[in-house]
């Protein structure tokens, strides 16, 4: 009998072992991240309003959702166009937020500390999303305070297209892009500072970017490409000096558009696409640099294609970053507001094949998906397949190397 006993004790602890590596097995670290747009109101909050209760409580049903489908982070944008939704002793308060550039909420409250706060509470990181250089998002029609960076400073703005941009080649709005970051991670217990793809912004046709004043100054005859690479690799550096100075453990991280170069343009390192615009060649983005030096702690490349697209295929860039990281963490941009697009959005399986493919690449650490709205409606039954499926184990963020 005591035999017997002691087998069974035995069969148990061993069957309780199995269980437990099995499980520590699948719950590796993972970063599951959701983008939340306030720029036009896309995301949150869904129209503006001074109430702040209703804002308050429209973040807390997204933020609920976004936990119950397993997301551990949320990409949260703070400063869409010179503004903030936050107190910020710089920028005004976002037309996005209230209705009216310079609005407070009412009764007043700091939406990005209660938002930091709601996140931490449900064991999220919270990763405050800026646009550096968008100043005016329509010259035509938007809300503009008489304090506003373009009426205090109008000579460091130039127009392109319909909109209003700092130049990135200008010193001193490379300072002040630095103070504001700086104030935000001295003040607020975010875990990082994201930048999306705007750095310089993206082509239209036959028109370039007029920053012709600020080029014969600052150029140091350099070709106009290479010193616009400068500009940004000049605040991406001091970005990163000032966050760690502020806060050591503060994250920066880059979402870059996702093709560094054609390998056209480039047939050592580029990748196998065609006929998208790139960070190199178009936007002054050398993201390879900044890897490789370690000025940013991770990157997040926004793959919004789909699996067997002619000319940008997912699998073929998952597959470059993949090799490009060098050694900093990479989480893959997923599309899924394109749900519906086209028939391969319109295939069920679409998602899951890629989240599929990022996890069996190997130096892909997880994704981050765009963008929060896409959720409500819960295309294809996706929010529950990463309920159920690929998310139902939590899982801790990955550290960062």
């Amino acid at each position: 009998m005591l035999k017997t006993k002691r087998a069974l004790t035995i069969i148990f602890l061993t069957l309780t072992s199995l269980f437990i590596n099995a499980q520590t097995a699948i719950v590796k670290p993972e970063f599951r991240g959701v983008w939340i747009a306030t720029i036009t109101n896309l995301d949150w909050p869904d129209s503006p309003t001074i109430n702040s209760e209703e804002q308050k409580a429209q973040f807390i049903r997204l933020l609920d959702m976004h936990k119950r489908n397993g997301m551990n982070a949320i990409v949260m944008q703070i400063r869409p166009a010179a503004d903030a939704f936050y107190a910020s002793p710089f920028e005004p308060w976002s037309q996005w937020l209230t209705g009216v550039q310079g609005q407070a909420p009412v009764p007043y409250y700091d939406p990005l500390s209660f938002m930091i706060e709601e996140t931490h509470k449900r064991g999220m990181e919270f990763h405050a999303w800026m646009n550096p250089y968008r100043a005016v998002f329509n010259i035509n029609n938007s809300s503009i305070t008489a304090t506003h960076v373009t009426k205090m400073h109008p000579d460091w703005f130039l127009n392109y297209g319909e909109k209003k941009y700092f130049d990135p080649g200008n010193k001193e709005v490379q300072q002040y892009v630095t103070s504001i970051v700086k104030d935000v991670v001295s003040r607020y217990a975010i875990d990082a500072i994201h930048f999306d793809d705007y750095f310089y912004p993206y082509r239209i046709e036959g028109r370039d970017f007029p920053d012709y004043g600020s080029y014969k100054k600052y150029g140091n005859e350099l070709s106009k490409d290479a010193w616009r690479r400068s500009n940004v690799d000049s605040i991406i550096v001091m970005l990163h000096r000032t966050i760690k100075q502020e806060k050591d453990s503060c994250q920066f991280g880059i979402s870059p558009f996702g093709v560094w170069r054609n390998q056209d343009r480039d047939p050592i390192n580029g990748s196998k696409t065609t006929r998208a615009q790139s960070n190199y060649d178009d936007l002054y983005a050398d993201i390879l640099l900044w890897l490789k030096n370690g000025w940013i702690d991770y990157v997040a490349p926004q793959l919004y294609w789909e699996i067997g697209n002619k000319n940008v295929d997912y699998e073929v860039l998952v597959d470059w970053w993949s090799q490009h990281s060098y050694g900093k963490n990479c989480y893959i941009g997923i599309g899924i507001y394109r749900a519906g697009n086209n028939a391969a959005w319109r295939d069920k399986t679409q998602i899951p094949r890629q989240i599929e493919k990022l996890r069996a690449t190997p130096n892909i650490q997880g994704m981050i998906f765009y963008s929060s709205k896409t959720f409500e409606r819960n295309p294809y039954g996706w929010g529950d397949s990463l309920r159920l499926n690929y998310f139902s184990v939590p899982a801790p963020t990955p550290k960062i190397n």
